[in-house]
């Protein structure tokens, strides 16, 4: 019992830390993702389009044609409303926040 709860808090420890360093301004995240077709990133809270290709802590790289390669060597071509946050966590973005944020 006292091995799982441990196992637990150092886990939680962990999600916790890459939590706070993706997040910025409230419910925003730094990210890079696909809109419109084309790479964009959001950094505090601006949106600017993807120059260079961009290599993350957990070893995923994304190009600035959409293309994700994972450290194992596979690929995923991100589609619209994919991103990636900082910590190189895949997310799908609410087709809601995506159409608020091109109006």
């Amino acid at each position: 019992m006292s091995l799982s709860a441990t196992a637990q808090e150092k886990t939680d420890t962990v999600m916790n830390r890459g939590m706070d360093s993706t997040m910025t301004h409230g419910n925003q995240k730094d990210c890079v993702m696909m809109k419109a077709g084309k790479m964009m990133q959001m950094k505090a809270g601006k949106t600017t389009v993807t120059e260079k290709d961009m290599t993350f802590p957990n070893g995923a790289m994304v190009m600035k044609n959409g293309t994700m390669k994972m450290k194992d060597g596979t690929t995923h071509m991100l589609k619209e409303g994919e991103g990636v946050l900082m910590d190189g966590t895949m997310m799908t973005m609410p087709m809601k926040k995506m159409l608020k944020d091109t109006m």
